[in-house]
C-alpha cells in the first residue's frame, strides 16, 4: 500500500472532530459531543436534535466473524437501501474517522450549513453521483481533506501513533435517510439498513445497534459514541 494511502488515525474526541469540520468549511450550527452512556438519563443529556451518531469500536475476531455472516445474510435475503444514502468505501488505512465524518455530513446536507468555499461541501457535491468505490478514489486524491485529517490527527489528547502502526479501532456512522437507520462502514460493501427511525428517535435507535456491538464483545471496553447535535 502506498504511503499516501495510509493516514494517522483520528481520535474519537468531539473537539478534534468539530475543529476538523470547521477547517473544511462546515459552520458550527451542529456540533459533535460525547455520549457518556447508554442509559436513558445519560441519553437525555445529549443535545437534541441529533442528525448522526459515530461509533468507535475494536475490530476483533468475533466482530470479523459477525461481519462476514451479516454480509452473507444480506446478500442472500436482500435489503432496501434508499438512493439518497451517501455511501463511500474506505481504501485508505486509518481514514475511517474521516470517512465516518464524511458519511455524517454527506447524509445531512440539507440540515448543515457551509462556508462559501467549503472543501467538504465541494467534495460531497462533486462525488455524490459516484459509486462507493469512485468516492474512495476521489478521497485518495483530495489534498485539502488529507491535510486537514493529518493536522486533526495530531491535535488529539493522546499521542498520535506511528503512521505504520496497526490500529484495530474502527469508526462507523449511523444516519437517518428517508426514515430508515443506516449503518455506514467503509469496510463493508454496502450500507446496512437497521429499520425505521426518525429525527426524534435517531439517537436511541442508533444506540440500540451500538449496544449489540458491545454485547458481541463483552470483554472489550474500547467503545466510544459521539453524536452530531444542533448547537
Amino acid at each position: 500500500m502506498l504511503a499516501s494511502h495510509r493516514w494517522l488515525p483520528l481520535e474519537a474526541n468531539p473537539d478534534v472532530m468539530n475543529q476538523f469540520l470547521k477547517q473544511l468549511g462546515v459552520c458550527p450550527s451542529w456540533q459533535f459531543g460525547d455520549v457518556y452512556g447508554m442509559d436513558p438519563e445519560l441519553l437525555d443529556m445529549v443535545p437534541k436534535p441529533v442528525c448522526a451518531v459515530l461509533l468507535l469500536f475494536p475490530v476483533t475476531e468475533k466482530y470479523e466473524t459477525f461481519k462476514a455472516e451479516e454480509e452473507a445474510q444480506i446478500r442472500s435475503e436482500g435489503q432496501k437501501v434508499s438512493s439518497t444514502v451517501y455511501f463511500m468505501k474506505q481504501t485508505i488505512s486509518n481514514a475511517c474517522g474521516t470517512v465516518g465524518l464524511i458519511h455524517a455530513v454527506g447524509n445531512n446536507m440539507k440540515k448543515l450549513e457551509f462556508e462559501p468555499e467549503s472543501a467538504l461541501k465541494k467534495f460531497i457535491d462533486n462525488s455524490s453521483a459516484m459509486s462507493p468505490e469512485e468516492k474512495a478514489e476521489y478521497l485518495e486524491n483530495d489534498e485539502s481533506i488529507r491535510l486537514t485529517h493529518e493536522s486533526s490527527a495530531q491535535e488529539g489528547q493522546t499521542e498520535a501513533p506511528n503512521i505504520d502502526e496497526k490500529v484495530d479501532l474502527h469508526f462507523i456512522a449511523f444516519v437517518n435517510a428517508d426514515g430508515h437507520l443506516y449503518e455506514l462502514d467503509g469496510r463493508k460493501p454496502f450500507p446496512v439498513n437497521h429499520g425505521k427511525t426518525n429525527d426524534d428517535t435517531l439517537l436511541e435507535d442508533a444506540v440500540k445497534v451500538c449496544r449489540k456491538f458491545m454485547q458481541r464483545d463483552p470483554d472489550e471496553l474500547r467503545f466510544t459514541v459521539v453524536a452530531l447535535s444542533k448547537a
